[in-house]
């Protein structure tokens, strides 16, 4: 073997392995401080791309989640408002049958239709109410979020007008109460069935919102096995990494020391 003093191939050899070393123990680095396996694009670039619209849509389902929590809130007011109007209904139909009563006077049915009166302006008010600047109770649907892609369904609106409408008369005369008996057992049937359709409404947005939640998860436990780094393993790697370094360092030391032997000769 010939020896040399310009060219030393046993250093660049050993500087060649330790710059190796050194970045694979800086890329291991990197991956426990991040907690990723992907710390730049050239580490997995079609792992990359993956998880990046995996995670997207991760957030698109976060989104429409919320707007099916919207939707159940908004429904749940709609049926509290229903709930009440429907108790007054069912006192003024109670005052009705009052007011029919063939021994009372007309003076009598006064005073019944003055509490009549103060329930029917109950239901009005129910019947006019908003959440978040939307009136609860119209005839326009409601397209409903159903996944991260936009799809939808839509919420048949719930309308009041007919039950309004029914609540207009009074109770003064034995005739008007009869037509407001008829017309209270009409609104009561109204409620009845807004309420059966609210609640079947309410059943599929919370099994549309577990649907969303289970899509969700599979979806994140995909993109964590793209792009998480098993803590674990890498940490094994991190220390493979750092001795390789650490030897690699005292070899190149070596290896600067040969060309001195060629002093011996000299000597």
């Amino acid at each position: 073997m010939s020896m040399v003093i310009n060219t030393n191939m046993s250093a660049a050899s050993a500087a060649k392995s330790l710059q190796a070393s050194q970045a694979s123990l800086d890329k291991s680095l990197a991956r426990l401080s991040s907690g990723s396996k992907i710390t730049s694009a050239s580490d997995d670039a079609g792992g990359l791309a993956v998880s990046m619209k995996m995670d997207a849509q991760i957030e698109r389902f976060k989104a429409a989640k919320a707007n099916i929590g919207n939707a159940i809130s908004f429904t749940q007011a709609q049926d509290g408002y229903l709930k009440n109007i429907g108790s007054s209904l069912d006192r003024m139909g109670e005052l009705s049958i009052l007011a029919k009563d063939g021994t009372k006077a007309d003076a009598d049915r006064v005073l019944y239709d003055l509490e009549y009166q103060q329930l029917a302006e109950t239901v009005t008010d129910s019947a006019a109410k908003t959440w978040n600047g939307r009136p609860l109770f119209a005839a326009a649907v409601l397209a409903i979020t159903t996944d991260s892609e936009g799809g939808t369904f839509n919420m048949a609106g719930i309308s009041l007008a007919e039950v309004v409408a029914d609540v207009g008369g009074d109770i003064t005369t034995a005739a008007n109460a009869d037509t407001a008996l008829t017309n209270m057992k009409e609104a009561i049937g109204i409620i009845a069935s807004s309420r059966a359709t609210i609640g079947s409404y309410q059943t599929r947005l919370h099994s549309v919102s577990e649907q969303i939640a289970v899509a969700s998860e599979n979806t994140a436990a995909a993109s964590s096995r793209i792009q998480d780094v098993d803590v674990a393993e890498e940490a094994s790697e991190f220390a493979r990494f750092n001795i390789l370094v650490q030897s690699g360092t005292a070899m190149l030391a070596q290896a600067n020391q040969i060309p001195q032997n060629v002093l011996r000769l000299l000597q």
